[in-house]
């Protein structure tokens, strides 16, 4: 029997079994990671310079943006590293350092996603308020908010989960660490208390789901009533990028979460771990680069003036 004391390191999940398919992940990683660093980096660079953008919606934007590229730091480059050098361990303070980076960035894009469908349910239903219910301080208070709650559940997910005794071992059956994997080598009775903390966050996603799918039925009832069809597609067309994304982020991390036992198996939950972790921060910037065409051209503004200076 060993404890959390005596474990130095953790052992991660192998992307592949060959050093072959590991150097082809390796490739792929990359790919993915720059794709992203590229996507959410032009996102936030156009915002941030573009003043015609700085409105609530591209604000908020800029700040999921900023949660994505931290979400896909946190995980790619160790199982890049692993994949290149045919490694899988991981020490324990890096473990902790994953688990709170990556409970941070994922809770944070959660809370701003549910602050993005209010701002889209205000813009849509409550035109005339929209000004006063999200002027500039609101917005900056949302935000933090939302920062802040996803740091504090972090920390408190973090301190409690390694804190925790472990007693079956230290191989996770994960590419990068994460709280499920962990509580699988404590303790018979030990990890009680993290399971009703699970429960208590699990309590306020669905409260924030739910408000979602309240703000989105109230959201296409008035976009209905618009007599005219230019204007339907107007306002449909600021709505379906976010809920591309937000419907990307709970299908996936869902199904990966409460797939049935009976089909659970090594290679699916690696796959779905990979869906969840790696592509929504990849296809953010893609899908609502693709719909809006505000960010398209500050986006190529923004890359002439560049391409101009170099």
């Amino acid at each position: 029997m060993s404890n959390s004391s005596s474990i130095s390191h953790f052992l991660l999940l192998a992307l592949a079994d060959t050093r072959q398919l590991q150097l082809l992940h390796f490739c792929l990683l990359l790919g993915i990671s720059l794709a992203a660093l590229l996507g959410n980096g032009l996102i936030i660079s156009a915002v941030a310079c573009g003043h015609h953008l700085h409105t609530p919606m591209f604000f908020f934007l800029l700040n999921l943006a900023l949660s994505d590229l931290g979400s896909i730091c946190t995980t790619v480059p160790k199982a890049m590293h692993n994949s290149l050098w045919d490694t899988t361990t991981i020490s324990y303070t890096g473990c902790a350092a994953q688990v709170f980076f990556f409970l941070f960035f994922i809770s944070a894009e959660y809370f701003l996603l549910t602050i993005m469908c209010y701002d889209r349910y205000v813009s849509i239903c409550k035109p005339l308020h929209y000004g006063s219910l999200l002027g500039s301080r609101a917005c900056v208070h949302m935000a933090a908010a939302a920062w802040a709650s996803a740091f504090l559940n972090a920390l408190l997910h973090t301190a409690n989960t390694f804190s925790l005794p472990l007693c079956h071992g230290n191989v996770l059956g994960q590419f990068f660490c994460e709280i499920p994997q962990i509580l699988k080598l404590s303790c018979s009775k030990s990890h009680r208390r993290e399971l009703r903390l699970l429960a208590l966050s699990a309590f306020l996603v669905s409260g924030c789901f739910v408000f979602i799918v309240f703000s989105y039925v109230q959201i296409f009832r008035a976009v209905l009533r618009i007599p005219t069809e230019q204007g339907r597609h107007k306002a449909f067309s600021t709505c379906l990028p976010h809920l591309a994304v937000v419907t990307l982020f709970f299908s996936t991390g869902i199904f990966a979460h409460l797939k049935p036992a009976s089909i659970s198996s090594p290679s699916l939950d690696l796959v779905l771990s990979v869906l969840y972790s790696v592509v929504p921060p990849s296809l953010n910037p893609l899908i609502y680069s693709l719909r809006n065409q505000e960010l398209k051209a500050a986006v190529r503004r923004l890359m002439n003036v560049w391409f101009r200076n170099h």
